[in-house]
């Protein structure tokens, strides 16, 4: 039984898309990498994409 997450669906480059966030596309690229790595060493890789991911909306939420 395979219990890897899937990668995400690629989001393509969407030329002028205000809702893009270079820090947000940067974790998403994080954990579709780490799905290529050992369990071992993927626990890294998703701690700090989801750091990345809390720090980004948190400067979101004091807008």
């Amino acid at each position: 039984m395979n219990n890897r997450p899937a990668p995400p669906p690629d989001m393509g480059e969407v030329e002028g898309d205000a809702a893009r966030h270079p820090a947000v596309d940067a974790a998403v690229r994080a954990m579709a990498n780490a799905a290529t790595l050992a369990p071992a060493d993927q626990i890294a890789q998703y701690e700090a994409a989801y750091e990345t991911l809390r720090e980004t909306l948190a400067t979101i939420d004091q807008t």
